[in-house]
């Protein structure tokens, strides 16, 4: 499997410097045909009023098949199929959601112009987010997960979650053990996590290595919300993670 820093084509590293330098919107035309050829489209903030920057496979919003031009608002469900991935905005969160997911967002439904997502309820599947300086609760069947403005990564099956803290600072509870609790401080994936439910008292949390998600991931999701990871490579070093689990 992938690490999350490795550069598996010189072209994509090149990119990345790019990226984390903030030069994307200033590549020559040979250099936005390479970011063309690796990510499908240059990566660039998302113009006010679309939503979605990558769509592929059997997708819905709230039950509707979805398209480019669906607008997804903070008390959405996106539901993806088999094989299947969406790219979304909704205000300063910007997601991936994998194959075979469903995401509850939630938000305030006494003000329809509101943009700001207030919690996430993963009800199956994978998915990465990011958001700045805005705190929500994701729920999924084990876990509920306070978020202060970060990057995560989520994947939910009925009886475990799998939970990686990216950047910044969670919350984790196990919903049916509040004596299994921690609070994570990262800096890049420094603690990945499983929560469990029906496990001894204290012990439903457990260290986990990581998985399923990258640094490029996160970079693009920044990037079309306009901002950048609070990570860069130094020069072309990076090649493993911080930690070994």
């Amino acid at each position: 499997m992938e690490r999350f820093g490795d550069a598996e084509d010189p072209r994509r590293r090149v990119l990345i410097n790019a990226l984390a330098a903030g030069l994307l919107t200033t590549l020559l035309p040979a250099r936005g045909a390479m970011a063309n050829s690796i990510f499908g489209t240059p990566p660039s903030k998302l113009p006010p009023g679309q939503s979605i920057y990558r769509i592929s496979g059997n997708t819905t919003v709230n039950g509707k098949e979805a398209t480019l031009g669906t607008r997804i608002g903070p008390n959405d469900t996106v539901q993806t199929g088999k094989n299947s991935e969406i790219v979304f905005v909704v205000g300063a969160n910007a997601m991936i959601l994998r194959g075979e997911s469903e995401v509850e967002l939630q938000g305030d439904r006494n003000n329809v112009a509101s943009t700001v997502i207030s919690g996430l309820r993963m009800l199956s599947g994978k998915l990465l987010s990011v958001s700045r300086s805005q705190g929500m609760s994701v729920k999924t069947k084990t876990a509920t997960l306070g978020i202060r403005g970060t990057g995560i990564y989520v994947e939910a099956d009925p009886e475990l979650t799998y939970f990686c803290t990216c950047y910044g600072i969670t919350d984790v509870v196990a919903n049916d053990d509040p004596e299994s609790k921690d609070t994570v401080v990262a800096t890049h994936h420094d603690k990945p996590l499983y929560i469990t439910s029906g496990g001894q008292a204290g012990k439903n949390i457990r260290l986990a290595g990581f998985k399923d998600h990258t640094d490029q991931e996160l970079m693009l999701v920044e990037t079309i919300v306009g901002r950048t990871t609070p990570f860069v490579f130094p020069g072309n070093s990076y090649s493993a993670p911080r930690r070994t689990y």
